[in-house]
C-alpha cells in the first residue's frame, strides 16, 4: 500500500514457554492500545486519500420519486458522486444469508437512514456539505411498524416478490422466518399443574454501542482490483459480498483487518465496505469513510426487540410441568440475520431447565423500522428476560425459595432439550446457583461505612445528590440463562489456520496467521498462548489477519477460541509432527528414544515424557521452515424441523448465574446497583485474565439494557428519536457495580481443550437478575426492559 502512514502490522509477543494455555498473559495488543499508539480502522491513512460520505433517508418508507445530483457534482472539490444508477453490475443487493439489501436505495426506501446516494471529495467537509445539495424528492408510504400492522390483510408488503427459502413456509410474506418447538403435548401437562403463570414481556431495542465507528480505507489497485482495510467480524463474509457488487473475483478484493474499537454484532453486516471500494474505483484514489456517532446509528444492526408471551405450570411441590410461549421479533427493514435469531430464541426459550412438554413458537417480522441483526446473546437474551420473570413468578406463587425452585427444575448432563438434542457435557446449573447464592451480599447502607456522612455515589442519582438514603430500599435477584456456542443448524462452521515455524536470530520462532478478526475478545492473546503450548516456543508473532489465508468465520457466537483456537492447535499439533519427524531424520540415529518415547516441545528444546533433552529447536530447523495451513471444524449440527423443531441444532451450550444487589429511590424512582455477581462454566480458562474481563463485560451489556439502554424508534414515524450517546445512554464507571467472578471449569471432552465458548452467556441473566432484584425491593411486576423511573413511580 505505497503512500500509506498507518497499516495493519504484525503483533509479536515475546514470553515465557509456561506463558501458554492457563497462564494470564497480557495482550500483545494493550500497550498500545491504552498509549493511543494502536492503528484503529479510523486511523488508517493515505497520502492522496478522498473522503467518502453517505447520504440516507429521511424518511421510513417513501417512494423515490427523483434524485437530483447536479449541484453536489458542480461542488469544488468533489470527485464523484454516485447513486444507484452508478452501480457497475447487476448484483444490486447483498446480505448475510438473504440477499436482500440494497448497496443504494432503488425505487424506495424501507428505513429511516438507508443509504441512497455517495460522494467522494478531497476534505470530510467537503463531502458533507456536497451530499446536503442532493436534492430527493420522496413520496411517502404505510409503514408497517409491529405485528398487527405487518399480517393485517392488504398489509403493505415490505418486500415484494420474495424469492427467499423461506418464504415457503412462513404464514406471510412480511414473517422473515418462523420456527416452531413442538415436544410433548403442552395442553395434556396444564392439567397436571397445580399452578400456572403467564406474563407479556417486552424487551426493547438495543444498540451495540461500539466506541470505535464504522471506519475503512479502500485502495485501488493496479491490476484493477482493490485493498480494502477495514474493521469487520468477518473478512470472508464480507469478501463473499463486496467482490459480486463490484464485478470483480474474490483474489482481486483483498481485505485486510484494521483495528477494530468493538463489535459485539454490530459489524457482522456490512456497512461502509461497498460505498468505499465503489468510490476507489470510480475516481482511481484512495477512499477513506468513518462515521461520526449519529451516522453509526444507522449503519449497523441493532438487537431484535421483541414481544414475548408466556405460560408455564408446576405441580405443588415446584416441578414444571409444562411450558408455552409465543415470540415475536421485530427484524425490521432488511432480514440480516433474522433467521438464526429466530433459531435460538425458539430452540433456548425452554432456559436451563428440564420441561417435557413444550409448545414454542418464535417468528422475526420484516418491518419498516431499523434493520436488526447479531448482537451480543442473538436471541437467547430476549428469551431468558422472559422465562426468568415466569421462574420468580412461579416460585411466589408456589411460596419457594427463588433459587431452590430453579435448582429442582435445573437441567443437567443427560438432559433431552425441547429440540430432541441431549445435553452430552457438563450442565452445572444448580451448582452455578448455589455458588452465586453461597456469595457473602455486600453490606446494608453502604453508602455510610466510610463515616456519618452519605457517600451519594453508592445511591442511586449518584452525584447528582438527590438522596442521602431516604426512600430507599434494597433488593436483591437472581437468573441464570443458557446460551449456544458456534454456527447451528447444520451450517457448515469451520475455521483455518496457518501457522510457521522457523529459526530467526538465532531462536525458534512461531508465525501465526488466520482470518480471525480481533474485535477485542483477545484472540491474538489466546493463539500465542497455543503457539507456546503445542510448539514450545517463547517468540509468537500474530500476522495481521486478512483474506490471503482461509476464512476463519464470525467473531461471534461465542465461537473463536473454539474454533480458530482449534484451528491454531490442530495447525501446530501438524507442524510439530513434522519438526519431529525431521529430528528423528537428522538425529534419530543417537538416542533410542526419538523412535521409542512420546515426545514434546518444550523450551525450544525436543523432549521426552520424562524430560530428558534431546535436541535444540534450532538445530533440528536449521535452515528449513515448516509451514502448514490446515482446516477446523466441530462436530455437525442439523437444521431443525419446520414443524415440529426437532434436529440436533447445536454443537455446544455455555451457561452464567447472576445474583443482582440494587438499591432503589422509591420516591424518584432512581436505581443502583450495587453488585452484579457471576458464577460461569467456562469448560477451561485459557486464559484466566481474559476470562474474567469478557464475564464481567457481557454482564455491564446486559446492565445496560436493563435500566438506561433503549433505541426509541416513533411508532408513527418509524424514525429513530435518539441516535446519539447523549440520548442513547450506556453505562459509565459510575454505573457499573462491583462484579465478582466465580468460574467454574468443566471440561467438555468435544471441544479443544474441554473449553466453552463464554462471551455472550453473561449477557442473558444480568439483565433478568437486575429486573429480579428491582422487583424484590419494591413489589411490583417488571415485565419491560428497560425499567424507567416512571415504571417504578407511576408517573
Amino acid at each position: 500500500m505505497a503512500g500509506a502512514t498507518r497499516t495493519p502490522t504484525n503483533l509479536t509477543q515475546g514470553g515465557k514457554t509456561d506463558a501458554g494455555i492457563g497462564a494470564s498473559t497480557l495482550r500483545p495488543d494493550g500497550t498500545l492500545k491504552v498509549t493511543g499508539e494502536f492503528a484503529y480502522s479510523s486511523d488508517m491513512w493515505h497520502e492522496d486519500m478522498l473522503w467518502g460520505f453517505t447520504l440516507r433517508s429521511t424518511e421510513a418508507h417513501a417512494e423515490i420519486v427523483s434524485i437530483d445530483t447536479s449541484e453536489a457534482l458542480a461542488t469544488s472539490g468533489v470527485y464523484a458522486v454516485l447513486t444507484y444508477d452508478d452501480l457497475p453490475t447487476d448484483v444490486k443487493n447483498y446480505g448475510l444469508e438473504i440477499q436482500d439489501t440494497p448497496v443504494l436505495a432503488h425505487g424506495k426506501v424501507r428505513h429511516h437512514g438507508e443509504p441512497v446516494a455517495l460522494v467522494a471529495a478531497d476534505h470530510p467537509e467537503t463531502a458533507r456539505r456536497a451530499a446536503a445539495k442532493i436534492k430527493i424528492e420522496y413520496r411517502q408510504l404505510p409503514l408497517v411498524t409491529d405485528e398487527a400492522s405487518a399480517t393485517a390483510e392488504g398489509a403493505p408488503l415490505v418486500h415484494e416478490g420474495r424469492d427467499d427459502h423461506h418464504i415457503g413456509h412462513v404464514p406471510h410474506p412480511n414473517i422473515v422466518h418462523r420456527q416452531p418447538i413442538i415436544r410433548g403435548d403442552a395442553d395434556e401437562a396444564a392439567k397436571k399443574a397445580d399452578v400456572i403463570v403467564s406474563g407479556e414481556y417486552v424487551f426493547g431495542m438495543q444498540d451495540q454501542a461500539f466506541l470505535g465507528p464504522e471506519s475503512g480505507l479502500a485502495v485501488p489497485g493496479e491490476d484493477g482490483g482493490v485493498d480494502l482495510y477495514v474493521a469487520t467480524q468477518w473478512l470472508h463474509s464480507d469478501l463473499r459480498q463486496i467482490a459480486p457488487v463490484l464485478g470483480l473475483p474474490e483474489e482481486k478484493v483483498r481485505m485486510t483487518l484494521s483495528g477494530v474499537g468493538g463489535a459485539f454484532g454490530g459489524r457482522e453486516d456490512l456497512s461502509m465496505q461497498i460505498h468505499a471500494c465503489l468510490l476507489a474505483l470510480r475516481t482511481g484514489k484512495p477512499v477513506k469513510i468513518v462515521y461520526n456517532r449519529f451516522e453509526s446509528f444507522f449503519g449497523h444492526v441493532h438487537r431484535h426487540p421483541a414481544k414475548l408471551w408466556y405460560e408455564h405450570g408446576a405441580t405443588k411441590d415446584g416441578k414444571l410441568t409444562h411450558l408455552k410461549c409465543r415470540i415475536v421479533l421485530d427484524g425490521g427493514a432488511y432480514a440480516s440475520a433474522s433467521p438464526a435469531v429466530v433459531g435460538n430464541a425458539s430452540s433456548l426459550a425452554v432456559g436451563p431447565y428440564v420441561v417435557d412438554d413444550v409448545e414454542i413458537e418464535a417468528i422475526a417480522l420484516y418491518s419498516n423500522n431499523p434493520p436488526c441483526g447479531a448482537m451480543r446473546g442473538f436471541g437467547a437474551v430476549q428469551a431468558c428476560f422472559a422465562y426468568e420473570a415466569q421462574m420468580d413468578k412461579l416460585a411466589k406463587k408456589l411460596g419457594m425459595d427463588p433459587v431452590e425452585f430453579r435448582q429442582l427444575n435445573a437441567m443437567e448432563q443427560g438432559t433431552i432439550m425441547p429440540t430432541g438434542q441431549p445435553v452430552d457435557s457438563p450442565a452445572p446449573v444448580a451448582e452455578l446457583l448455589r455458588r452465586i447464592k453461597a456469595m457473602p451480599l455486600p453490606p446494608e447502607q453502604q453508602w455510610l461505612a466510610a463515616g456519618e456522612g452519605a457517600d451519594v455515589r453508592a445511591l442511586p442519582g449518584g452525584l447528582s445528590n438527590t438522596t442521602h438514603g431516604e426512600g430507599v430500599v434494597r433488593g436483591v435477584g437472581y437468573a441464570v440463562g443458557i446460551k449456544n456456542v458456534g454456527f447451528s443448524e447444520g451450517f457448515d462452521d469451520y475455521s483455518t489456520a496457518r501457522v510457521r515455524m522457523e529459526v530467526l536470530a538465532g531462536e525458534p520462532v512461531a508465525t501465526v496467521h488466520t482470518a480471525m478478526a480481533e474485535v477485542g475478545q483477545g484472540g491474538v492473546t489466546v493463539h500465542a498462548q497455543i503457539a507456546r503450548t503445542e510448539l514450545g516456543v517463547e517468540q509468537v508473532t500474530i500476522h495481521p489477519a486478512d483474506t490471503q489465508v482461509g476464512s476463519a468465520g464470525s467473531t461471534s457466537a461465542s465461537r473463536q477460541t473454539y474454533m480458530t483456537g482449534g484451528a491454531v492447535k490442530n495447525t501446530c499439533e501438524a507442524v510439530r509432527e513434522k519438526v519431529l519427524a525431521l529430528g528423528r531424520a537428522k538425529f534419530g540415529t543417537y538416542h533410542p528414544a526419538w523412535a521409542t518415547a512420546e515426545l514434546l516441545l518444550e523450551g525450544g528444546k525436543v523432549v521426552t515424557d520424562g524430560g530428558e533433552v534431546l535436541a535444540d529447536l534450532v538445530d533440528v530447523l536449521e535452515g528449513e521452515a515448516i509451514d502448514l495451513e490446515l482446516e477446523f471444524r466441530h462436530r455437525p449440527t442439523e437444521a431443525f424441523d419446520l414443524v415440529t423443531g426437532q434436529g440436533n441444532g447445536h454443537v455446544q451450550y455455555s451457561f452464567a448465574a447472576h445474583r443482582a444487589v440494587v438499591e432503589v429511590d422509591t420516591e424518584l424512582g432512581l436505581v443502583k446497583v450495587i453488585e452484579l455477581a457471576v458464577a460461569q462454566d467456562v469448560g477451561k480458562a485459557l486464559n484466566p485474565l481474559s476470562v474474567v474481563g469478557q464475564i464481567q463485560g457481557g454482564t455491564t451489556q446486559g446492565l445496560g439494557v436493563a435500566v438506561m439502554e433503549e433505541i426509541i424508534v416513533d411508532p408513527k414515524t418509524a424514525k429513530v428519536r435518539n441516535p446519539s450517546f447523549t440520548d442513547y445512554l450506556i453505562p459509565t464507571i459510575l454505573d457499573t457495580p462491583s462484579i465478582p467472578v466465580d468460574v467454574l471449569e468443566l471440561a467438555d471432552e468435544h471441544a479443544p481443550y474441554g473449553l466453552r465458548g463464554i462471551g455472550e452467556a453473561p449477557t442473558l441473566s444480568s439483565t433478568p437478575a437486575v429486573l429480579a432484584a428491582i422487583r424484590n425491593a419494591i413489589g411490583l411486576e417488571l415485565n419491560k426492559t428497560p425499567v424507567r423511573p416512571e415504571h417504578l413511580t407511576g408517573t
